[in-house]
């Protein structure tokens, strides 16, 4: 029984997934504080081949571009807010991993909250404004009558 737990435990340490780095040997800088710099941008920046991997992790030939173009950026001296506005003026928004605050983010945001309180109002309004249901009022023994006579034929 311990034997086939510890199996399945390599197994599993074995089949987890786990980040790939795919930062080539020759894309590394020489400086520590720059590359430190280049990694901590890199994992901000989507890959627009994997989509839903930072161009630290992917192993595409457009993230090596990407990495690549941050360092270039880096030894020329831009500061890490200019490398990505330059990222993002070439690939647009949807490059940045976690987005900016802006009214389009705004509104995507708030559009389902705003369509949920519009649902409530409207279902409240719905229920307020319907016609009550009014009790029926008894048989007049006329009506009885007349419903016996009916039913005898």
């Amino acid at each position: 029984m311990r034997r086939s737990c510890q199996a399945l435990l390599a197994l599993f340490l074995l089949l987890a997934p786990l980040p790939a780095f795919a930062v080539n040997p020759d894309e590394i800088l020489k400086d520590p504080a720059l590359e430190q710099r280049a990694r901590q941008i890199s994992t901000q920046l989507r890959c627009m081949v994997c989509q839903n991997q930072s161009i630290d992790d992917s192993n595409a030939e457009l993230a090596r571009d990407l990495r690549v173009l941050v360092r270039e950026r880096l030894t020329d001296g831009d500061t890490d807010g200019q490398v990505i506005d330059y990222v993002v003026s070439r690939y647009g928004e949807f490059v940045l991993l976690n987005p900016r605050v802006s009214a389009r983010t705004i509104i995507l945001w708030a559009l389902p909250i705003g369509a949920l309180v519009i649902g409530i109002v409207a279902l409240f309004v719905f229920i307020r404004t319907r016609p009550n249901t009014r009790s029926i009022a008894a048989l007049t023994d006329a009506e009885k009558k007349r419903i016996d006579e009916l039913l005898k034929r």
